[in-house]
């Protein structure tokens, strides 16, 4: 969409410009991890629990910022795939913790090499200096606001 359709004072908003590129993005990843049989969202889960930490689905539901329905029905997709177990944690028999399944780490490699493809053709207007900045500057927004 050209700027000139959206008007200046529009095209110029953080908001729309990061929701703008946030939708590309999505609509990059679903293409590229159809054939993994994940979707973003999911693979966000995947990348969570390749962590060397045991996790519980409360705990990656903080972690994540999903809510604990999101979470439950998150989990349960990945756990139907063959790509998440529930287990009772060693150390406390209580608790359950997520695990990935060998299934779980072979469509994280998998789903890794098709989200790098859709970030590349997302960014294929910079160069890999700019890629690199943006990236920085947007992890410290992030990474500044997120956590209390």
């Amino acid at each position: 969409m050209a700027i000139e359709r959206i008007g200046p004072r529009l095209s110029a908003r953080l908001t729309y410009l990061l929701k703008r590129v946030l939708v590309d993005l999505e609509d990059l990843h679903a293409e590229h991890l159809a054939p993994v049989g994940v979707s973003g969202r999911e693979l966000g889960v995947l990348l969570l629990l390749d962590g060397p930490d045991a996790t519980s689905q409360q705990q990656a539901a903080g972690r994540l910022g999903v809510d604990r329905t999101t979470m439950v029905g998150l989990v349960d997709g990945l756990e139907a795939k063959g790509l998440v177990a529930r287990r009772a944690d060693a150390e406390d028999r209580r608790r359950n913790v997520l695990a990935l399944t060998d299934a779980g780490y072979e469509a994280l490699a998998r789903a890794l090499r098709a989200s790098d493809e859709a970030e590349r053709q997302l960014l294929t207007e910079l160069d890999d200096d700019e890629s690199a900045q943006l990236r920085t500057l947007l992890a410290r927004l992030a990474w500044n606001r997120s956590e209390p």
